[in-house]
């Protein structure tokens, strides 16, 4: 998946999540339960740009 579309993804379900958030009484559990879920599914995937841990540079030691 490339980083625009984990963006995408995660703008929908933050989207989803602010609109069941905000019909408190129009929404159901199940559309509550939906939100969490897809905001959880939105977080695990990271884009492989992201995932990289930071490249260690090789440590320096002077000579006396």
């Amino acid at each position: 998946m490339t980083s625009d579309e984990q963006i995408i993804k995660m703008k929908k379900a933050i989207t989803q999540a602010i609109k069941v958030m905000g019909d408190r009484f129009g929404s159901t559990e199940a559309d509550v339960e939906r939100a969490i879920d897809e905001l959880k599914a939105s977080t695990l995937t990271v884009p492989s740009a992201l995932a990289q841990p930071p490249q260690s540079s090789a440590a320096v030691t002077a000579v006396a």
